[in-house]
């Protein structure tokens, strides 16, 4: 059986937060995600990346409560619960302590979502392709 390096393991962890960040993780089932103890998980997770497992998770929604602020028009309590957080209050003490303003103001710091034009991503794929790429019919 191959070696795998302990470092790898931690990655399926922050792999599993990144990708599940709406649901309910826990340290030990991050710590089974690592195949680690939960103790030696939480230590080894935060000397490699330099956070705590649960303030991981927590900055990982945070960013995302951003994202649905900058870019859609729903409320507050919505995207607290849609990155999911289970209680307003709390979100908007983080987010604050995070962003240095609450979600409203963050919100409203940036254009509002109804302004964004929404292009499709078959344009916006096209538009991003390299213009060197040439299809020519080639005669043999």
């Amino acid at each position: 059986m191959a070696h795998v390096h302990p470092a790898r393991h931690l990655l399926r962890a922050r792999d599993l937060i990144d990708a599940r960040y709406r649901d309910q993780l826990d340290v030990r089932t991050l710590a089974r995600a690592a195949r680690l103890s939960p103790a030696h998980f939480s230590r080894e997770f935060h000397r490699a990346f330099g956070a705590a497992p649960h303030q991981y998770l927590l900055i990982r929604r945070l960013e995302r409560a951003a994202l649905l602020l900058r870019t859609t028009d729903r409320t507050v309590a919505e995207i607290c619960l849609t990155v999911g957080l289970r209680s307003v209050g709390s979100f908007t003490t983080s987010f604050g302590r995070t962003f240095g303003m609450s979600p409203t103001a963050y919100r409203a710091a940036h254009p509002p979502a109804a302004r964004r034009a929404r292009v499709p991503t078959c344009v916006l794929l096209a538009w991003a392709r390299p213009r060197t790429a040439r299809f020519e019919k080639t005669t043999s």
